[in-house]
């Protein structure tokens, strides 16, 4: 008999900017309150939880087994098992579908999966330190570039730059991602995503000051969108408003079998997941192919599917994977992306399916999709159905 496996208890921290409100947390902390709020909404005992997989792409610094780290921080029993998982972009997605196989094969009912990550506090590096530098300049890099950011196959190429050549090589002007960003930034500032949210306390100078939203959102002026100079060449047309920024946050999730979902939770039921790849320079339409091989894969259309959450690393992504489907995208993120909400990458993943799984829950169910590109080439989707 094949095992349905089921999302519930999905919580995440309000998105932090570069060095803003959350960057007193770390990564491991970030995903600790996480977490504790999953296992909360899930009406779970912290006992029930049996492992635990978490997304982290730039673990430098934090010290050993991070996951671990957000077990025993969570306060969740010693026995569960901890995997740290590093895919890129994908990384709180890849967690997901981790836990989902673990439960389907039988190895366990009931796993705390999500991401995590503090770009604020990715350390630099130095280079050649251990040997020792002789005579001359040293060089330091910064971890967060070099392992989050950059292309390992055209050194030095930044993400940005195959953004802008995605959008000239399938004809995506400059108006229309822009048009795109200001969409996801009105979204985002509706406040519709409250009930992700699991406040996080922190402490001032002179009191504990609680953060329950998002940081960006509420700091960005849509006026300024069309002004803003190209990021990755004069001639390009990526922007700082039309791409995700800097981030800090975690979002997790408990899957478990059916036999543990306790009987008032909403029924969310993983249907698939899938993983594309393709050249590493073309991971900016990868979610397409991933999502058409996934409506494959169902044997749902693309009519059928209620909700998309495609993550707007760039906001070129999301307007091709539209395209490539053939949907509109009043039916794309519609609580607004990462160019509104801002992109801390190993949680991104995890965060896209709790936008997506808290949003039909919203309109009452129904079928929805989350896809992710990530660096190398690749992307990743899964589809879900709310039934009640």
């Amino acid at each position: 008999m094949t095992k349905d496996v089921y999302i519930l208890g999905t919580a995440r921290t309000p998105i932090g900017g570069l060095l803003g409100e959350l960057s007193g947390l770390s990564a491991t902390e970030l995903g600790a309150h996480s977490a504790r709020a999953s296992v909360t909404r899930a009406g779970l005992s912290p006992e029930t939880i049996e492992q635990c997989f978490m997304g982290c792409v730039l673990p430098a610094g934090l010290g050993q087994a991070p996951a671990r780290q957000v077990v025993l921080s969570a306060g969740l029993p010693r026995s569960v098992q901890a995997t740290t998982v590093n895919k890129m972009c994908g990384s709180g997605m890849q967690a997901a579908t981790l836990a989902h196989d673990r439960i389907k094969a039988g190895c366990a009912s009931v796993i705390l999966a999500g991401g995590m990550e503090s770009m604020s506090n990715a350390p630099h590096l130095l280079p050649r330190q251990r040997q020792g530098i002789k005579f001359g300049n040293g060089t330091v890099i910064d971890s967060m570039s070099r392992d989050g950011l950059e292309d390992a196959y055209e050194p030095g190429a930044l993400m940005g730059q195959f953004a802008d050549r995605s959008a000239v090589t399938h004809q995506v002007s400059r108006e229309e991602l822009d048009d795109f960003a200001v969409m996801s930034l009105e979204r985002a500032m509706s406040g519709a995503s409250v009930d992700e949210i699991a406040p996080v306390e922190i402490a001032s100078r002179r009191e504990m000051q609680s953060v329950s939203t998002d940081e960006q959102p509420r700091k960005a002026d849509i006026t300024k969108i069309p002004q803003l100079r190209p990021a990755f060449g004069a001639e390009g047309r990526t922007t700082a408003a039309n791409a995700s920024s800097i981030s800090d946050g975690a979002s997790t999730m408990i899957l478990a079998g059916a036999e543990a979902v306790p009987a008032q939770s909403p029924r969310v039921r993983v249907i698939s997941h899938i993983c594309y790849a393709d050249a590493p320079d073309l991971f900016c339409s990868a979610p397409g192919f991933a999502m058409a091989d996934l409506l494959t894969r169902t044997g749902w259309t693309a009519e059928d599917v209620d909700l998309f959450e495609v993550n707007e690393a760039f906001a070129v992504v999301p307007i091709l994977a539209a395209r490539h489907i053939g949907v509109s995208t009043d039916k794309v993120n519609i609580r607004g992306g990462a160019c509104a909400l801002g992109h801390p990458i190993g949680a991104s993943g995890a965060r896209i399916v709790t936008t997506l799984v808290n949003a039909l829950i919203a309109r009452g169910g129904g079928k929805g999709m989350a896809s992710i590109c990530l660096g190398g080439g690749e992307a990743l989707a899964i589809a879900l159905e709310v039934t009640g």
